[in-house]
């Protein structure tokens, strides 16, 4: 298995939430070749679904208070 890292500072919480969503997508794009990648991320998942929506979905059920840390954030695959 091969890892990497990422610290990231300075970034804007919809900065932040529009990485993970590339990740994301990264993940889904590359399952097909074999890459089984695994994103760790603070309220990865809730940022996920709330990404995924689609206009005049009920979202009720997504809590989007999303917490900025301003110290260096690890990413690990």
């Amino acid at each position: 298995m091969k890892e990497v890292s990422l610290k990231i500072s300075n970034i804007s919480s919809k900065q932040w939430t529009s990485l993970l969503i590339e990740l994301n997508l990264v993940k889904s794009s590359w399952k097909r070749f074999g890459p089984d990648i695994k994103i760790k991320a603070k309220n990865f998942d809730k940022i996920i679904k709330w990404g995924r929506k689609t206009n005049g979905e009920n979202t009720s059920d997504i809590n989007t208070d999303f917490q900025r840390n301003n110290r260096k954030t690890n990413i690990t695959f």
